[in-house]
């Protein structure tokens, strides 16, 4: 249950990091992404929600994307956030990074959307871009759930619909429902949430995590400790001891980051020296104060071996 796919591996998302008028840091940004890409990570994803892509405007997604591709420069596949209020955003937003020379795009629906409005959607950023589709698939109120049997039916139909962030609910279950009834229409699936149910993932068959890029060092230690547990009789990917232990040891950051979101990302990332504010626009600010900051700290320091700086 192994997915074979180019895509694989931790795929960092880095944050958009802002100066103190909420202008775009783009020296900061550059530095989140060199970070990742020296930290040993297999792929960049970006703008996207951990990147604070909703409180983007459409000409600021399309900078840090070019910006983003140009610092890569080609050492690991990028894949272009795409999620748009509309299927026109969208297509607009594909287009723009088939030109820039993506590797990939990732969409949610836009909110509210059901039925043939999904369908409608994947099919016209397929057409539009001819590069490979990332169905996301997460939950309110980040975005709607594309149903399973959507899911199958997409991946199956839809040239270049091939990949999915799975996210919302249930993950591993999803992961083992697609991998079972799409079969090899599902190129590779991906988890999200930072990783924190990684491990399940990975036995199910999961081909990688998208996580937010400010424990990329940490993930990316996680990551080759399971892939190199092999396959089990069931054709299960195996989770090594070694790799459960380093998920075990990440939980608390991750059990942080989702308390506060893109507040924790940015905190971490400026706490470890590599943004210069931890300022972020989303207007329901989950903002840290005095004690947030000592238990951030505390949990970098106690997992101090797992960071290369």
């Amino acid at each position: 249950m192994t997915q074979t796919t180019q895509f694989r591996g931790v795929y960092a998302i880095p944050v958009t990091p802002f100066n103190e008028d909420l202008s775009i840091d783009w020296d900061s940004l550059r530095k989140c992404i060199e970070f990742s890409l020296n930290a040993g990570t297999h792929g960049i994803v970006l703008p996207v929600n951990a990147s604070e892509g909703p409180f983007l405007t459409d000409a600021e997604r399309k900078e840090v994307l070019k910006t983003g591709i140009e610092v890569v420069n080609g050492a690991v596949p990028v894949v272009a956030g795409v999620s748009g209020a509309s299927t026109a955003v969208s297509v607009e937003l594909t287009k723009n990074a088939a030109e820039l020379g993506a590797d990939a795009v990732m969409a949610m629906p836009p909110n509210g959307a059901a039925g043939a409005v999904i369908w409608d959607h994947y099919s016209a950023i397929a057409e539009t871009g001819q590069l490979p589709v990332w169905i996301q698939n997460n939950k309110p109120p980040a975005g709607p759930v594309v149903p399973t049997p959507m899911m199958i039916k997409l991946l199956n139909e839809v040239e270049h619909v091939d990949y999915v962030k799975e996210e919302s609910y249930l993950p591993g279950q999803i992961m083992t429902e697609l991998i079972e009834k799409a079969g090899g229409a599902v190129k590779g699936l991906m988890g999200g949430m930072g990783g924190r149910f990684l491990v399940d993932e990975y036995r199910r068959g999961s081909a990688g995590t998208m996580p937010a890029g400010h424990i990329t060092d940490a993930h990316v230690k996680l990551w080759n400790a399971l892939d190199a547990g092999g396959i089990d009789s069931d054709g299960l990917q195996i989770v090594t001891d070694e790799a459960r232990t380093l998920w075990e040891r990440m939980i608390p950051s991750l059990n942080f980051e989702f308390l506060f979101g893109a507040n924790a990302y940015k905190a971490a990332y400026f706490r470890r020296g590599i943004i210069k504010t931890d300022l972020t626009r989303n207007p329901a600010n989950k903002y840290l104060d005095k004690l947030d900051y000592e238990e951030l700290d505390t949990i970098l320091d106690r997992m101090g071996d797992l960071l290369d700086r």
